[in-house]
């Protein structure tokens, strides 16, 4: 049995930190993070590029799903919409898969502190802090990370 584990959450709250650690802790593991499927510069965002990206995605997802010997598929991308994971889901190829839907969330003040350390501008924590109150609303496991270090986290991401 395959193991797909796809992680959500606003900017700057950990998952590439949270991903990369669960990529070594898991045997036979790939780590894709979405934010790679589009490194454009300049950064566009259209019906184009929300399309090319999201193929890329899910191209990449399957490739990893039909590869024989890895058995973790970890991706990691802000994903603060239902419809955004429902689409990337109805695209894999899910036989013998199992999906796991995580979204980690924060209190505010934490997110803010996070974002500071990282050195984000003050358009990306505003647009951080926006997304941070639409994961409420998704189908998937929430993972409050305000108090958790990395190990915490990932233990209840693998439970």
């Amino acid at each position: 049995m395959k193991h797909v584990y796809l992680i959500g959450g606003p900017m700057g709250i950990g998952k590439s930190t949270i991903c990369n650690q669960l990529n070594q802790d898991l045997d036979h593991s790939v780590f894709l993070d979405g934010d790679w499927c589009w490194n454009m510069d300049p950064f566009i965002v259209n019906q184009d590029t929300k399309n090319m990206v999201l193929d890329n995605i899910t191209h990449c997802l399957n490739n990893f799903i039909h590869t024989p010997g890895i058995e973790n598929i970890i991706f990691c991308w802000v994903m603060h919409k239902q419809d955004i994971i429902n689409q990337i889901i109805q695209k894999l190829d899910t036989e013998g898969v199992d999906i796991h839907l995580t979204s980690l969330i924060c209190e505010k003040e934490e997110l803010i502190k996070r974002m500071l350390i990282d050195r984000r501008d003050n358009q990306t924590i505003r647009k951080s802090l926006q997304y941070l109150e639409l994961y409420k609303d998704l189908d998937t496991q929430k993972i409050d990370v305000t108090t958790l270090d990395v190990q915490k986290t990932i233990d209840k991401i693998k439970r």
